[in-house]
């Protein structure tokens, strides 16, 4: 493969790969969950410390493995084939191809904002509670419009991720600056002031409502369970930025340029949306945050800051930000089935690179699954169902760091874990306290997204046998 991204381009897929949809709205379900602007200020920290230990983590990995697949090519090297398969599966039937099809959805649903007649027509099929609509269609043109600009060869895609990256990180800043200079009553003090008294005498009624009368005391152990299900909104925002290792192969300089990208990206970023979440506190009340309506809490807070152009603001901004996180998740997907193709564990047309030099097969299969996942209306569901396993498969991958030190302590490791073995503990003993608490109190967030990773066993030893009978 040509080594066509430097550090600045391999930056940039990273921060674009993370700032989608989710900053604009998860804080709306995380403050319904934590009923505090302390805790919800802490459930970000929480996160940004869990992803960036993380992303020192993977350097040593990414190092060490400094070819096209990333994560992949990790699992498949520490632990095995079947290992590296179940992620593979994973990723393309749901973790990348669902995110993918949400970040395009979340397109469409913006600019109805703007085009409104969007939102009014009528769906174009409808059968019981099926239907396809005008938004569905317009995500799917964006994934189909990205898809082929990347066959165009890695360097337009390259040119598409630092433009659209780079106006997104200029636009946050300025909402950033604004949300402290424009607001004329702040209400962080407010916000601030609901700690863990607060919390213990919230109770949301069944309509959605805070009680205004009648608050009964609720124990830390729900605290508990109010800071894992906001965490499956914060962790999914904070997520995609391995994606970067899948193209190691493009990249200049791999075994520096990766960790390095990995590092800075993620923690530019985790800066970024807690300044945000703060733009939130100071602009509104917690009530206000909670039920923003349709959970589009950045809209409310821009409205407040800019009067009756903040809708038309955000919407731009998000419509900026899930084209520029889409293109980022789709140069890069497209690289892990194609490595998985060359070990014989996804179809053999995804081996080929085009004329320019990239996987376009591979990009098409991918563009073919998240379009039709789009169709089916269901990548909400099964993003929310695959977060705990997203969280499972980057646990796996960080115990490999430590696994290996003890396994193959002669390897050449060109960069060492940054306060190994301290990182990767950190990131385990959170990540395990979030996977255990989420058992306890989310189970549906659990078991159907594991489920849907092990039908990927079968699948594995079908291709297994396959494999074994031709090379006979």
């Amino acid at each position: 493969m040509q080594k066509k991204l430097k550090l600045w381009d391999a930056i940039m897929l990273v921060m674009g790969s993370m700032i989608g949809s989710g900053i604009f709205i998860v804080s709306a379900d995380m403050m319904r969950n934590l009923g505090s602007g302390f805790w919800l200020v802490a459930v970000w920290i929480i996160t940004g410390i869990m992803t960036v230990a993380a992303a020192i983590s993977y350097g040593e990995l990414s190092a060490l493995f400094p070819k096209a697949g990333g994560q992949y090519t990790y699992l498949k090297e520490i632990f095995g084939r079947k290992m590296g398969f179940l992620y593979g599966w994973g990723l393309f039937t749901v973790i990348q191809t669902g995110t993918i099809a949400a970040v395009a959805m979340a397109f469409g649903k913006f600019t109805a904002y703007l085009v409104p007649s969007l939102n009014d027509a009528a769906p174009i099929f409808q059968s019981g509670e099926f239907k396809i609509t005008w938004i569905q269609i317009l995500a799917i043109a964006v994934i189909i419009l990205l898809t082929y600009i990347n066959t165009r060869g890695v360097e337009s895609g390259k040119l598409l991720q630092n433009v659209f990256t780079g106006s997104k990180i200029i636009a946050l800043a300025g909402l950033i600056a604004a949300g402290f200079i424009l607001v004329d009553i702040s209400r962080l003090s407010e916000n601030f002031s609901w700690g863990m008294e607060a919390f213990n005498n919230l109770k949301k009624d069944l309509n959605g409502n805070f009680l205004k009368e009648g608050w009964e005391s609720i124990s830390g152990m729900t605290l508990l369970g109010g800071i894992a299900a906001a965490m499956v909104g914060s962790v999914f925002s904070s997520v995609a930025w391995e994606s970067v290792t899948f193209v190691s192969g493009e990249i200049e300089n791999p075994k520096k340029n990766v960790v390095k990208a990995m590092i800075y990206g993620t923690s530019a970023v985790m800066i970024l949306y807690l300044a945000v979440n703060f733009v939130y506190l100071n602009a509104l009340d917690r009530e206000s945050i909670a039920f923003a309506a349709n959970d589009r809490v950045a809209v409310a807070a821009s409205q407040n800051i800019f009067g009756s152009a903040g809708t038309i603001i955000i919407a731009l901004l998000v419509m900026v930000s899930t084209f520029g996180c889409n293109n980022g998740l789709i140069l890069a997907g497209a690289r892990v089935f194609q490595t998985m193709a060359k070990d014989g564990m996804f179809f053999k047309p995804a081996v080929e690179n085009n004329k320019n030099e990239v996987p376009a097969n591979a990009l098409w299969m991918q563009g073919i699954w998240a379009s039709l996942l789009c169709l089916s209306g269901q990548y909400g569901n099964l993003l929310d169902m695959i977060s705990f396993v997203i969280v499972l498969f980057y646990m796996i991958t960080v115990f490999g760091v430590i696994y290996l030190r003890f396994k193959k302590p002669e390897l050449e490791r060109p960069y060492k874990t940054w306060l190994y073995p301290v990182t990767p503990v950190i990131y385990l003993l959170i990540g395990t306290g979030f996977c255990v608490l989420l058992l306890i109190y989310k189970q549906q967030y659990t078991w159907p997204g594991f489920i849907m990773v092990l039908l990927g066993l079968p699948v594995y030893y079908f291709i297994n046998r396959k494999n074994k009978q031709e090379q006979q």
